[in-house]
């Protein structure tokens, strides 16, 4: 896969696959996603693996990371193709600059060209961001599938976003039902 460059004013950001960031890389947003978050896991960091990854630099350090993965959401009877946006996270002394909206448009870009919709999980603390972004609060009830059958994740009523495509029509006030992994399923 080509990488690509988009370029916000003052502030690039390059978009690459997991498999094309070397080691030092992806030791670095690990590292910055640990220190950004307090209660970062290593499945966190496991599910913003393997899809696409946005970095911001300056002078040859990582301080900004987003990524988008697939995964599939049940809605309304069928399975949709979602863009699903993990670990989102600036240095701190780097924030309020524009950072994170530069991030979040390269997804976002990726989201309207190759998905169904875009979902994410948002702390309290971002979800006026992502409000501010045209992201949606789900306000149906959520579900898992796990291992054992489909599952209520009531804890996460009120904190899933959604970014509809034009194409996709979305009730939200329906339910929504996530795939499983390990760790926090959404």
């Amino acid at each position: 896969m080509t990488e690509a460059h988009l370029t916000t004013p003052r502030i690039d950001v390059r978009i690459a696959h997991t498999a094309d960031l070397d080691a030092t890389t992806l030791k670095a947003a690990r590292a910055l996603l640990y220190d950004v978050f307090d209660d970062m896991t290593a499945e966190d960091w496991e599910h913003a693996l393997g899809g696409l990854h946005a970095l911001i630099h300056e002078n040859g350090e990582l301080i900004g990371h987003a990524s988008v993965v697939q995964r599939r959401l049940l809605h309304g009877g069928r399975a949709l193709r979602c863009g699903y946006v993990e670990g989102v996270g600036v240095r701190a002394d780097r924030r309020g600059r524009g950072h994170g909206a530069a991030l979040m448009e390269a997804l976002e870009r990726v989201v309207h060209s190759g998905y169904d919709l875009g979902a994410l999980g948002a702390a309290d603390e971002a979800a006026a961001f992502y409000a501010a972004r045209g992201w949606q609060r789900w306000r149906g009830r959520s579900w898992a599938l796990t291992p054992d059958g489909v599952q209520r994740t009531d804890d996460e009523d009120g904190c899933i976003y959604v970014l509809p495509a034009a194409t996709t029509p979305l009730d939200l006030d329906t339910d929504l039902t996530c795939d499983w992994r390990d760790g926090d399923v959404w």
